[in-house]
């Protein structure tokens, strides 16, 4: 019985040494000709470089990043102290040593301990190549006026792409399921099948054009394994994701919330991943400058944050974003304009509700902005004056209380014809309503008083009513 104990002893703390080992992380770096004091790893994550460790030269001159964890999979950068660096993949195999030389660091490294991360310097230099290869080649081909000869360079051409993807299908096959497979297979873009349009079709162009943009939305994440949190940490995924949200979908904000949520749906549930999709597509509607992106903002809060399902969220940020949301929601584009009634600077009472015109422009202002004092006599300038023969009406309203500074204004700019109203007790709620934080504020409403547009500049007012007005 004591012998078994021994064994069974014995292999438990084998197991756990072993398992240890399996956890750790040991990456040993030589640079010939190089003796500063200190080296730095770095990884990408969200179009960054961030630090991760730092490490100190040895007494034989090698530099060693260790940890008792696993470094997260991705791809790292060692950064020097003059300011030059080096790409370094690191996979599942991370106790490798690293040699080369500061005249030469990717030339002259060789890696040794981890297989995905040697292929993948070598995938590097074999791009290198073949780039210096193809350089020439473009410049013969610019030059060239002979169609026989540039039919040539351009199957030159054409041949070291069909390598580069040999040499990429070869890699990406032997490292299956690995970091390296998932960051070549990442690389490549998605290839658009040949499309035909219907017969007899009266504008075929058009057609297949629209064939092959559908299909290339469609698949456009196609080489991207969504549900996997590595793709985080190389430099491009960040980039993908914007063009396809700035450049590849339509920017309208109906659009933009179908293809958030589809494209967060591709996270299959994976915590960090979902997570990162989420709050990204949620500041890049937040920073938007487009028009009604607000919407985006509201469904994407509503849908994900004040649900409950963002639960790596703080309460005071859900508070905050619950009364962002309580503020813009009530005044999205297409939306009724919440009704208010105000005074006039002579006394009489308006109800926006009852205000008669094809058009109302709202604008909210105070003669002592320094930006209202240029933007006001502007919109009487560009609009009123060229629209006011139309049905078209302006009112302006003050979100201050002394009345002397504002009526000098009017007249002093001769903004009489205007509708100008004031709430020297703030019954309205206007601010919230209208969301009102700063000035001024113009909002374009319909005969309706749906919005049309808000938050727009004066100079831009006369391109949406010609548009307007030629629609109607």
């Amino acid at each position: 019985m004591k012998y078994y104990i021994t064994i069974i002893t014995a292999l438990f703390i084998l197991f756990q040494s072993s398992s240890a080992l399996v956890q750790q992380h040991n990456i040993k770096v030589s640079i010939n000709n190089y003796s500063d004091s200190t080296l730095i790893l770095g990884y990408y994550f969200n179009k960054k470089m961030l630090v991760k460790d730092t490490t100190y030269i040895a007494p034989d001159g090698s530099y060693t990043f260790e940890g008792d964890e696993k470094l997260e999979e991705g791809l790292y950068v060692v950064y020097l102290e003059d300011k030059t660096y080096f790409d370094l993949l690191v996979g599942n195999e991370q106790n490798f040593t690293i040699t080369t030389n500061k005249k030469d660091l990717l030339n002259d490294m060789k890696i040794q301990g981890s297989a995905e991360s040697a292929d993948f310097l070598n995938y590097q230099r074999y791009l290198i190549a073949k780039q210096k290869e193809a350089g020439p080649l473009q410049e013969q081909l610019k030059a060239s006026k002979d169609e026989k000869s540039k039919q040539a360079i351009q199957d030159q051409i054409k041949k070291l792409s069909t390598d580069v993807k040999k040499k990429y299908e070869s890699i990406a096959a032997k490292h299956e399921g690995s970091f390296l497979s998932l960051f070549l297979n990442a690389t490549q873009e998605v290839k658009v099948p040949q499309m035909q349009a219907p017969a007899n079709s009266t504008n075929p162009d058009s057609i297949i054009q629209r064939k092959r943009y559908n299909y290339y939305k469609a698949h456009y994440f196609d080489n991207y394994k969504m549900d996997d949190p590595r793709l985080l940490r190389t430099p491009f995924f960040t980039n993908k994701l914007e063009t396809y949200f700035s450049k590849v979908i339509l920017q309208m904000p109906d659009t933009i919330i179908k293809e958030s949520h589809r494209v967060i749906a591709m996270a299959n549930g994976n915590y960090e991943m979902e997570k990162y999709l989420i709050q990204h597509l949620f500041n890049q509607a937040n920073d938007s400058k487009i028009m009604g992106m607000d919407a985006v903002l509201v469904n994407l809060a509503e849908t994900y944050y004040l649900s409950g399902h963002a639960d790596w969220t703080e309460e005071e940020f859900l508070k905050n974003l619950q009364e962002r949301v309580d503020k813009i929601k009530p005044n999205l584009l297409g939306n009724k304009a919440p009704d208010f009634k105000m005074q006039s600077y002579t006394d009489e009472f308006y109800k926006l509700s009852e205000i008669s015109a094809d058009i109302t422009i709202v604008v909210f202002w105070e003669p002592e902005c320094g930006h209202c004092e240029k933007e006001i006599p502007k919109l009487n300038e560009v609009v009123w004056n060229n629209y006011k023969q139309q049905s078209i009406k302006i009112v302006a309203v003050y979100t201050q209380w002394e009345k002397d500074p504002w009526i000098e204004f009017i007249h002093n700019h001769e903004l009489t014809e205007w509708i100008h109203l004031y709430d020297p007790y703030n019954k309205s709620n206007f601010r919230n309503q209208y969301d009102i934080f700063s000035t001024p504020v113009i909002y374009i409403l319909d005969k309706d008083k749906k919005i049309l547009a808000k938050r727009i500049g004066a100079e831009q007012i006369p391109g949406f009513l010609d548009h307007h007005f030629k629609l109607k």
